[in-house]
C-alpha cells in the first residue's frame, strides 16, 4: 500500500467522524465522532511515521500509547456521560448544556 491510500483511510475516518461529530444530539454520538477523528490522525500519523523510518519502531510505540491514551479518555467520558444519565437523565447536548455554571 501506498502512502495516498493511507492517507486517503485517513481523510476518510476524519471526514466520516466530523460530520458525526458535527451532525448528531446525542452525546454518545459525539464522542464516536470525536473518537473516529482521533483515529483517522493516528493512522495518517502512522503512515507518515513508516514511510519516513521504516527501520525504527519508535512510531509503533507512540502510536500504541496514544491509542491506549484515547482508550481510558473515552472510557471516562462513557462514565461521565452514565453518572449524568443516572443522575439528572441527560443524554443530549442541549439538556447538558443547562448544567453549566
Amino acid at each position: 500500500m501506498t502512502l495516498e491510500t493511507f492517507l486517503l483511510l485517513a481523510a476518510a475516518l476524519f471526514a466520516v467522524g466530523l460530520y458525526g461529530a458535527l451532525s448528531q444530539q446525542s452525546i454518545v454520538m459525539l464522542m464516536m465522532g470525536l473518537e473516529l477523528m482521533v483515529n483517522g490522525l493516528v493512522v495518517a500519523g502512522g503512515a507518515f511515521w513508516f514511510y519516513i523510518a521504516p527501520s525504527t519502531a519508535d512510531g509503533q510505540v507512540l502510536l500504541l500509547v496514544a491509542v491506549t491514551v484515547m482508550a481510558l479518555e473515552m472510557a471516562m467520558g462513557f462514565a461521565v456521560i452514565t453518572a449524568l444519565f443516572r443522575a439528572r437523565d441527560v443524554d443530549m447536548t442541549d439538556d447538558a448544556r443547562d448544567l453549566k455554571g
